[in-house]
């Protein structure tokens, strides 16, 4: 896989990471909103330029690795992440 790197921008009570992929112009997306220090996610995009490479997990990967760091919640919402956590019963711990 072609080198992958995850942002994360935010303001107030809403943010996103942002993977940025070596060869390409185009970006993927998770974004959240945060209510009493649980954070929603609420929407995945991987544009199809970068599609198939696996950025969607790696934001996912992304925000929970954040979780722990920082002591929040993560709430699925949107149906990918919603997948991905059911795929990975060892991140209960960061799941509301």
């Amino acid at each position: 896989m072609v080198g992958v790197t995850i942002t994360k921008h935010e303001k107030d009570t809403r943010g996103e990471y942002v993977a940025h992929v070596a060869d390409s112009d185009a970006v993927g997306r998770l974004t959240w909103v945060e209510r009493e220090g649980v954070h929603f996610a609420d929407h995945t995009l991987v544009p199809p330029e970068i599609g198939n490479r696996g950025v969607a997990m790696r934001l996912v990967e992304a925000m929970v690795a954040d979780a722990r760091e920082n002591q929040f919640k993560v709430a699925p919402v949107c149906s990918y992440v919603v997948a991905a956590f059911n795929r990975h019963p060892d991140w209960n711990d960061v799941r509301a």
